[in-house]
């Protein structure tokens, strides 16, 4: 599977929240066949709903698609590694694999903050962290610069290459 195509279209879902002024997070899931079942991106305030991340959006979206709440041999792709939330949807729905763009210090899940795959659970996921790291890290930096109010808002050439 090519995980880079991928986290590109995780990140184009980042800049769709980053425009509704959600905190920039994609998330897609593919069926063993490497076809996208699933796409989604944050929505907590829109929905006003503290569990409405792009990867919890993503595997409810997957489980309506396959009719099943189990997504096995399914891959999760997100731009930011999962907290400990979507980490616990994860494990329920038995991903298989998970790859996600940049880490999460303050509150990953999968190897950051805590590793969930350390804990003596019933299911494992293969993790691959670390794809397009540097574009996730810059579209949520550049979000939280704008929110905090120390950066204009991005427009232009620096816009153009924060979606690619």
């Amino acid at each position: 599977m090519n995980y880079e195509y991928l986290m590109e279209l995780c990140l184009g879902q980042a800049m769709c929240a980053f425009d509704e002024e959600e905190v920039p997070v994609g998330a897609l899931i593919v069926d063993r066949e490497g076809k996208i079942i699933s796409i989604a991106h944050n929505l907590t305030r829109k929905k006003n709903s503290p569990t409405a991340h792009a990867e919890i959006l993503a595997i409810e979206g997957a489980a309506r698609v396959l009719n099943n709440f189990r997504l096995i041999e399914c891959t999760l792709v997100c731009s930011k590694e999962p907290c400990i939330m979507c980490a616990g949807a994860i494990i329920e729905a038995r991903l298989k694999t998970l790859v996600f763009g940049c880490f999460d210090k303050k509150a990953g899940a999968f190897g950051s903050k805590i590793d969930v795959n350390s804990f003596n659970l019933n299911h494992k996921v293969e993790v691959i962290g670390g794809v397009l790291k540097e574009k996730s890290e810059e579209i949520l930096k550049n979000f939280f610069k704008i929110r905090r109010g120390t950066e204009a808002v991005i427009t232009g050439p620096t816009r153009n290459r924060l979606s690619r």
